[in-house]
């Protein structure tokens, strides 16, 4: 990133649209001076996800201390602040309204601009970021827990969503493959590790609409196949073998593979539709080791440029809202009776 002069203006990002309670001080030539994430991981482990009432109050524990916390790491004050974003869509209602409140009222008593962003939007902005470089146009790929979503992106704050999953995400798929293998939730990291030490081609899981010319992901049919793989179906007479350690292994780097064959498939289906030779790549599956080779790969093959998000802008946080100075240089400031737009984001197939 550019290197910030004495006399840059900064704002105060804020993000808490799922289970990360974070804040990061940006200045205007997109250089993170701070970023703070405080994770719940611990508080949804034994649920195997995200609770969203434990996420709220989680929210409303961490988010002044996380805020406290990135003004000080950055050696600003409020009163150093040109404006205040916040992520206000997608995701947890109530995760969302911790956020926003926060920032409307951060706003009122500094008298500063409050800017709203799209947490999936910025997650594509982060490739931007990485590669310190305008990218736009570009085909973009959000690819999490709770999204699996195509975009073409006409510029830095111009986004039409052309693809997405019909039911599971990604990031959701690895979680629950984790599950249902013994392994730690988040399970993305998990599979990925074990897999290092399986055969990709140990089994054939499903590769739900790769040959598809619509751009859909569907990811509920693998989870079913590695349970099922895994477990046995229910009423069959057929032994299971056990799990033991290389079983695993094996079952992680099949389903590890599945899953990224889709994505690399669908992503070279949307560059050649929409006339896109650059790529962006962003969400917590991006940090996924086995599928920035095949990006690697995809590039080599094709002379695509590939802009991944660098791991530590994957997961949820709030450095990726540096997307807000963009949006002031176009006007878009929010008024003080901004609301969230709750949920997630599918298209209509």
């Amino acid at each position: 990133m550019v290197n910030s002069t004495s006399d840059a203006k900064v704002l105060l990002a804020l993000e808490s649209s799922c289970d990360e309670t974070a804040a990061a001080i940006i200045d205007d030539q997109l250089r993170v001076l701070s970023s703070v994430v405080a994770t719940q991981d611990e508080l949804h482990q034994r649920f195997g996800g995200v609770v969203p009432e434990i996420a709220s109050r989680a929210h409303l524990e961490n988010l002044l201390p996380v805020i406290d916390e990135a003004l000080t790491r950055s050696g600003k004050s409020l009163e150093d602040l040109s404006a205040i974003a916040v992520m206000t869509e997608p995701g947890l209602v109530g995760s969302l309204l911790v956020g926003l409140t926060a920032a409307k009222t951060l706003a009122l008593v500094t008298d500063r601009p409050l800017v709203t962003v799209n947490h999936i939007h910025a997650h594509l902005f982060a490739c931007q970021m990485e590669a310190d470089e305008d990218i736009f146009p570009a085909m973009g790929l959000v690819v999490s827990g709770g999204h699996t979503n195509l975009y073409d992106c006409r510029s830095a704050t111009e986004f039409e969503l052309v693809g997405s999953t019909i039911d599971d995400a990604a990031g959701e798929a690895f979680d629950k493959a984790a599950a249902i293998l013994g392994l730690p939730y988040p399970g993305g990291p998990f599979i990925s590790r074990v897999a290092e030490k399986g055969d990709p081609k140990a089994f054939r899981f499903p590769r739900t609409f790769i040959k598809d010319e619509r751009l859909a992901f569907s990811f509920s049919g693998i989870k079913t196949a590695i349970r099922y793989t895994a477990l046995g179906q229910p009423g069959s007479k057929e032994p299971v073998p056990d799990l033991n350690e290389q079983r695993i292994a094996d079952l992680a780097a099949s389903f590890q593979e599945a899953v990224v064959d889709v994505l690399i498939s669908k992503c070279r289906q949307a560059a050649e539709r929409y006339g896109r030779t650059t790529l962006c790549i962003g969400g917590g599956v991006a940090a996924n080791l086995r599928f920035r080779e095949r990006l690697a790969e995809l590039a080599s093959q094709t002379g695509y440029r590939i802009v991944i998000a660098p791991p530590s802008l994957c997961t949820d946080n709030a450095a990726m809202a540096a997307i807000a100075w963009k949006l002031l240089e176009e006007g878009k400031v929010a008024a003080l009776d901004a609301d969230v737009v709750p949920g997630l984001v599918r298209l209509k197939q």
